[in-house]
Formats: structure tokens, sequence, C-alpha cells
């Protein structure tokens, strides 16, 4: 049902600041936070155990494990926008009808985790970098800072693919741009900014024109979504392979404000049918939640700053509507799956279900995303269709930019850009469990110089930023993040092997991006 016009100027300019202010990772509430504790330039981290001959970097090749898919399967997208592994749990949906038809793909990773760099690698299979769009505003951010020419869907179309869009594109793409149609895309129905976070009264581009609609976020593109699918299951249509990337908006916070919202920490908008559904939901108990001491939190100010109880039960609620947000996703999920099944679709459907980044709620004192924790930087990653085995687990790293290369192999084809992404699909049954993977995060106002750039290779991450100061953590023996070991003496000789890996792919491009996966 479309409606008036009543979406204010002022909603609009709230909605953008809350929006940047989450990126960063202090997610509103500022004026409870303390001064950050100083940071203290850690020696030997007793806590930690010292490394082993088995504690290496790199390991053996790993094996391949090719999967027989047919010709042209369809190929179904569906990105929730800053979902946490954590929240993953509360989907009974998505772990019956996927995870448990599927792969769970436990180091899925986003390597600049914040919404425009990642989803603009999901269309490119280039790492921030090389895409150019690497923050969410500013020099470099938004929509205006993509070429969208040569993405995945037009490379799809000339394979034969129809390809459809509908949800959030990239930050940015308001009233005054949606004369352009990116190429590429048989049904293009993007949400309009900034809209695209009225959970009540979202707009949709429809056919060249905005549509205004009073129904929940969620539902309305559940809606869209499930009938595009359904269309092709008929006539002509049903000749034709498909790519349908349906983008949720949940749980990215939003409006309407509710009375129950913590002052001061934007929070999102679940539908009124699942509103307190998790009223006695508690944060994690984990040592990362308010870290005791963030002294050595080398790179980010905001994770040396302590949160009070008053921050501490804001964050509470925070995470409860975060959840309760995620049910009507889950519900989504459940439904597109019976539409493929009842329509004769889903034997010959790849389904992915992920997320642009994760997110973080307490952990490490931080409310919100971009930074290199395991938190924000891991993300949900899950897969179903043909010939993949139901009910596994992988270890093998896959990132955002994978997934562009991996849909244009199945498809039989090749993307028009050089991916710096790998086609998974070998090692989703392999013995894998490392691969080098470069991480930068850019500032969230604009600007071109990194705030950080580092690797990740399998339990290690190392990082530098600005001005010289680094972090490296060790997952296998400190597997929250605890302790900063870049100035460990103990661990020089893998600081040594980490730098020289962040020096050779810092800049990497294409075929010159580490593709090699190890055991």
């Amino acid at each position: 049902m479309t409606r008036p016009g009543r979406l204010r100027i002022a909603t609009a300019a709230v909605l953008s600041a809350s929006v940047l202010s989450a990126c960063s990772g202090g997610g509103g509430g500022s004026a409870e936070r303390p001064p950050a504790v100083k940071y203290q330039p850690p020696g030997e981290q007793a806590d930690v155990a010292a490394p082993t001959k088995a504690d290496t970097v790199l390991g053996p090749e790993a094996t391949p494990a090719p999967v027989a898919s047919p010709d042209k399967p369809n190929l179904l997208m569906i990105t929730m926008d800053d979902a946490a592994l954590k929240d993953m749990e509360y989907m009974p949906h998505l772990q019956e009808l996927v995870a448990d038809q599927g792969v769970t793909i436990a180091n899925g990773l986003a390597p600049t985790p914040i919404c425009v760099p990642a989803r603009a690698s999901l269309l490119t299979g280039q790492y921030a970098n090389n895409h150019g769009a690497v923050t969410v505003a500013g020099e470099g951010g938004s929509y205006t800072a993509f070429d969208d020419e040569d993405t995945l869907p037009g490379s799809l179309q000339k394979a034969g693919y129809d390809t459809m869009m509908v949800g959030k594109y990239l930050n940015g793409y308001t009233r005054q741009e949606v004369d352009h149609e990116p190429p590429g895309w048989t049904v293009w129905r993007p949400t309009v900014d900034f809209a695209t976070y009225d959970f009540e009264h979202p707009q949709l581009l429809v056919d060249g024109e905005i549509e205004e609609y009073d129904e929940y976020s969620t539902t309305l593109l559940s809606d869209q979504s499930n009938a595009l699918i359904a269309d092709h299951a008929e006539g002509a249509n049903a000749e034709r392979p498909w790519y349908l990337w349906v983008n949720y908006v949940a749980p990215h916070h939003g409006s309407p404000v509710e009375d129950d919202d913590p002052e001061g920490i934007s929070t999102t908008v679940p539908d009124k049918r699942d509103r307190n559904s998790f009223e006695d939901l508690d944060l994690d108990t984990t040592p990362e939640m308010f870290e005791e001491d963030p002294s050595d939190k080398a790179l980010v100010r905001s994770a040396r700053q302590k949160s009070s109880k008053e921050r501490r039960a804001a964050l509470r609620e925070v995470r409860q509507q975060r959840v309760e947000s995620l049910q009507a996703v889950d519900r989504a999920i459940a439904r597109t799956v019976r539409t493929l099944e009842d329509t004769g679709q889903l034997d010959d459907t790849y389904v992915v279900v992920t997320s642009d980044n994760g997110y973080a709620v307490g952990e490490h004192h931080l409310n919100g995303k971009l930074w290199h924790y395991r938190d924000t930087i891991g993300i949900p990653m899950y897969i179903r269709g043909p010939g993949l085995p139901a009910g596994t687990t992988t270890e093998a790293p896959v990132t955002n930019a994978d997934w562009a290369p991996t849909f244009a192999a199945l498809a039989g084809t090749t993307l028009d850009r050089d991916a710096d992404g790998v086609d998974v699909m070998p090692w989703l049954d392999s013995d894998a469990t490392r691969r080098v993977v470069p991480i930068a995060g850019w500032p969230v106002k604009g600007g071109l110089d990194p705030l950080y750039t580092g690797v990740i290779v399998g339990p290690w991450t190392y990082v530098r930023g600005r001005k010289g100061r680094g972090e490296m953590y060790y997952t296998k023996n400190d597997p929250y993040q605890l302790y900063n070991l870049y100035r460990d003496p103990r661990y020089k000789q893998a600081r040594q092997e980490l730098r020289a890996l962040w020096l050779e792919s810092r800049d990497c491009a294409g075929a010159s991006c580490p593709r090699t996966f190890m055991r």
C-alpha cells in the first residue's frame, strides 16, 4: 500500500548522522563515556602461552575438493545489514533450512567491515582499495565513489542470466541519484536513501518510479523477492537462469524511535509482532565484553573507553532489538526456501546467506563495525545448493570479495574485472583452514588514507595504524583477542612473517593478491 510522502528532511539528517556514528565503533552515547585509558605499549603477555613449533603462520597447501554443479544454476544472495556471528543462533529457520542443508562457513570475513566497501566487493570481487568505494561518506565514500560499470550482474547477463536486485544498495543512493540505474540489472528495485532506514515507511524504486509503502521493511522486501522468484518458474522466464540479490536492512539501526530506545544510542526497529520477544536476553559474559584492561589496544581509542553501568544497560537493549529484528529476516528466509521448493527451483539454486560486515555490541567496549577485531570483521556466511555436503562446517576462509568470482564460475563465465577474490567452491569441502587475507579500514567521514591495514592468516591478525602502532592477535592461544602480542618478544618471528605478508599484499590487485589456501 502506497502512502503520501511523509519522510521529513530532519529525519533523513538524523538517520544519516546515526549511520556515521555507529560505523566508527563508538556507536553513540559518547557523553556517558569516560576518557580513554592511556595506551600502554605491551611487552610480554604473560597470560598468553608462548608459541611452539606448531604455531606457524603459513601452512602446507590444502587439497581442493571440486563440487559437481549443474549447468547455469540459479544464484540467490541474501544479505543482512550489520548482522553479527553471535546473532545467528537466534535464527532457527536459517539454521534448519540453510545451515543444516548446506555448509556453514566458520571463517567468513569482510576485509573492510563497513557497508559500502563490503557491498561493492560483493558486486566486483575486488577489495576496497581496488574498487575505490572505501567508506560511507566524503572522499572515497558512498554510492557516488563507486564505478558501477563491469560488475557481476553485467557478466551474468552476458552469460544468459536474468539479474534482479531488491533492497538496500550502496549508502547514498538517494532521490537525487535514482535517475541513474546501474548497468547490468534486468530488475532494479533498490530502497531509496534515507528512507532505506525507515523500517515502517520504506521507499522502493520500482520501474523507475519511487513507491512509498506503509509496510515493515523486511516484509516488503520478502514480498518483492518471492514474487520475482515465483515469476521465474513459469512461462518464458522459466527458460532463463537467474541471479537475485536480496538486501534486508535489519538489523541495521533506523527509525522510528521507540519509547524504550536507550538515550544517545541508535537502535534498529523490530517488526511489531517481535517487539520485546527477547526482553530477557542478556549480553554475553565472555571476556572480550567490556574488556577489563584495554590499555594495549593501540589503534582504537574508543576501545580504551570503559563503559558505565548505564551504557552497558543501553547496549543490552540494543542487542535485544537487533535479535528481535532478525526474526522477520529469519521468517523471510524460510518463506524464500518454501517458494523455491514449491516452484520446483530449489534443487537448481545456490542460496548464500551472509552479512555485509559483523558488529560489536560491547565487545572491546565497542558498538559498531569498521575495526579489525573478529566480532566486526568476521561475518555470518552459509551456502546450500546442489553438490554441497549437507550439515557441514568448513574452516576455509571466505571473504565477501569471493562471491562474485564464485557466482561467475558457477554460471560458466568470468568477471569483466580482474577479481582479487577467488572461486571458493573447490574449498568448501576441503581441508583448508587459512589463507592470507588483506584487511583495511578508512575514516567513515571520508579520506583515502587508511586508518589501518593488515592481514588475517587463519588464527593470526596483524594490523598497522597511521602512526606506526600495531596490534597482533593469535586466537588459538587468545580466542577473545584480549592480548596485543605486537611487542611480545616470544612472538617476534611470527610478527616478522606477518609483517612481510602485509607488505606483499596491502597493495595487491587481481592475480597478485594471495590465492593459496592452506591447512
